[in-house]
């Protein structure tokens, strides 16, 4: 059937939990109760990565990209746009610039992205495999299957400079080739799904709108190593992710296109789900293939890599998400073409989960190479309410904050490794002149507190020692000699803990005391926290502009602010506890936080 229109409805967790599902549906009851349901396709789609302005509507052919769209929207944009012809201006995002046809490319948001990862995210239907076929969906596994030897399809990887997007950054084709030569007549593939850096959901959506991506790139992969069996490891609260893969691992298995005698090769390859419980430390390889194998997902020592012996002792090859989705894209382009984006030390892009204090928080997909400045005041719009910009913590826990000085740093592995952060698995978190970097170290490390297996004593000890004595700075009961405590703990932990939660647990505290010791002898010597966080070291008094109503009273919980109508009150600093609801409902100004 042809369609003279198509509307686009972001079908992602972000924009499904503000009412997508209802925009979508009444979408389709407004089509058909216009007359024009056979003139318009309404489809859900994967994440359009613009998560501040959602839920998202882009009408094709114009390309208009409405934002924050309600379900009682759906109405005028079929009775405007599909049926009149014209758009809804209110709904657009440059709407106040009035130019008409609002083409995406001119978001500033997008300007400067490239989408590889997640080229179909936004556009095709995940749920339906023809759309992921019409843009060259599992054409690589039909060069893998018949026209690549497996040493051809390792060699492109090679050629790529592809390395793993999941913290590590090892050179993807090389695992690869080394679980092809690992002897063995039964070997794995292994999707890592298990994200879990607080404000990363790269992998989450990568699969919500594009999860044949995945299989294919599994499947080539099974044809590359000699293996017939993968596993797709992600966690049970990623629901709308696991609903998608199984639908699109069905539907690869109607087509021929995963299961026995794929495609009519004779190669036999499938895929399982596991779902994970939510545990950081499996994210690292070897506690997730013991996850898989039913035991306590606990690391392992490395050698032997899981290449060499991994799932049940036979060679496992284990990529993440966006590794994987990488694939399909090199095998149909050619490495030639992959290598032509990024830096020399890192080829391809990466996709960031950029939250924070920034104005366009999102999935942001740019070329290795793009500076920070460009990513958090270009693609992100700056920071919230004209604030100063503090730091930028890039990798999760296991990385460190970047300052102001390193804004124009092109950002490749090496690049970050070198300024006391990492890559990580693309977590982008924005800090203003309003956090406090002992509070965001602390956190951090309460994380990894909470998150740490326990198997090793550096990790399991160290990490509790680092989160009390941060804890005692931000109660303002620490000593200068607490700062030393903490470097000598943080260097144990690198050198002797067994798997990278231990070995990086430390670096979000070691880059902060570096860049921002000032901040930390405050808290120590003069009992203070400038940015007004930690809680016990703050004062809330009431100055001159208090015009007695009382209202900062009647909210404190604690009753400790008392004072005649009219007339200026006082905050009895014995009783108060500084959870801040004074300062918060005060309009007049009249409440000091210092």
């Amino acid at each position: 059937m042809a369609y003279s229109n198509y509307i686009l409805v972001c079908g992602g967790t972000a924009c499904e939990s503000s009412n997508a599902d209802a925009i979508y549906t009444n979408l389709v009851s407004e089509a058909k109760a216009a007359g024009v349901i056979d003139k318009v396709q309404i489809v859900k789609t994967g994440c359009f990565g613009f998560c501040e302005k959602g839920p998202i509507v882009k009408v094709l052919p114009e390309d208009s990209f409405y934002v924050e769209v309600k379900p009682d929207d759906a109405k005028e944009i079929i009775n405007e746009q599909i049926v009149k012809g014209r758009e809804v201006p209110r709904l657009l995002y440059n709407k106040e610039e009035k130019k008409g046809i609002e083409q995406v490319e001119e978001i500033q948001f997008y300007q400067k992205q490239l989408r590889i990862v997640l080229r179909n995210c936004g556009v095709i239907n995940p749920e339906n495999i023809e759309e992921y076929i019409a843009r060259d969906g599992y054409a690589a596994l039909e060069k893998a299957l018949f026209s690549l030897t497996p040493q051809q399809i390792i060699d492109e990887v090679k050629k790529s400079g592809l390395r793993g997007r999941g913290g590590a950054g090892f050179p993807t084709g090389l695992k690869w080739e080394a679980g092809m030569k690992a002897p063995g007549d039964v070997k794995y593939v292994v999707c890592n799904a298990d994200e879990g850096d607080p404000g990363a959901y790269m992998d989450r959506s990568t699969i919500e709108g594009d999860p044949h991506s995945v299989i294919e790139a599994m499947t080539i992969c099974g044809k590359a190593i000699g293996a017939n069996q993968g596993y797709v490891y992600i966690r049970a609260e990623y629901p709308l992710a696991i609903d998608r893969l199984k639908i699109a691992m069905e539907q690869a298995r109607d087509a021929g296109l995963l299961g026995k005698d794929i495609l009519g090769s004779g190669f036999d390859f499938d895929i399982e789900i596991r779902l994970g419980a939510g545990a950081f430390v499996c994210g690292e390889e070897t506690a997730l293939l013991r996850s898989i194998e039913g035991k306590r997902g606990m690391p392992t020592p490395k050698p032997p890599f899981p290449a060499q012996s991994g799932l049940w002792g036979a060679p496992t090859i284990i990529n993440n998400v966006e590794t994987w989705a990488n694939i399909p894209v090199i095998l149909t382009k050619g490495a030639d073409w992959f290598t032509k984006i990024g830096t020399e030390d890192s080829k391809g892009t990466k996709v960031f989960a950029l939250t924070g204090k920034v104005e366009n928080s999102g999935l942001v997909e740019v070329p290795m190479g793009t500076t920070l400045r460009e990513i958090i005041f270009e693609i992100g719009g700056g920071i919230k309410n004209g604030k100063k910009f503090k730091g930028v913590q890039t990798g999760g826990p296991s990385g460190g904050i970047i300052t102001e000085e390193h804004l124009d740093t092109p950002i490749d592995f090496k690049a970050l490794q070198q300024l006391g952060s990492m890559m990580g698995s693309g977590g982008m978190i924005v800090m203003d002149e309003d956090d406090c970097v002992v509070d965001v170290s602390k956190f951090y490390m309460e994380f990894c507190v909470d998150e740490s297996c326990g198997k090793c004593s550096p990790c399991r000890i160290g990490t509790r020692q680092i989160y009390s004595i941060l804890e005692k700075i931000t109660r303002g009961s620490a000593t200068e000699t607490d700062l030393d405590k903490l470097k000598e703990i943080s260097f144990a932990m690198q050198k002797s803990s067994l798997c990278a939660l231990g070995q990086s647990a430390p670096n979000p505290t070691i880059s902060t005391i570096k860049k921002f010791e000032k901040e930390y002898l405050e808290h120590i010597r003069d009992k203070k926290c400038a940015a007004g966080k930690c809680k016990h070291l703050v004062t809330f008094t009431i100055n001159d502009k208090c015009i007695g109503c009382g209202a900062c009273a009647r909210k404190c919980p604690v009753s400790c602010i008392s004072g005649e109508r009219k007339t200026r009150h006082v905050i009895d600093q014995s009783k108060c506890i500084k959870c801040g609801e004074c300062f918060n409902t005060c309009k007049f100004g009249a409440i000091d936080k210092k």
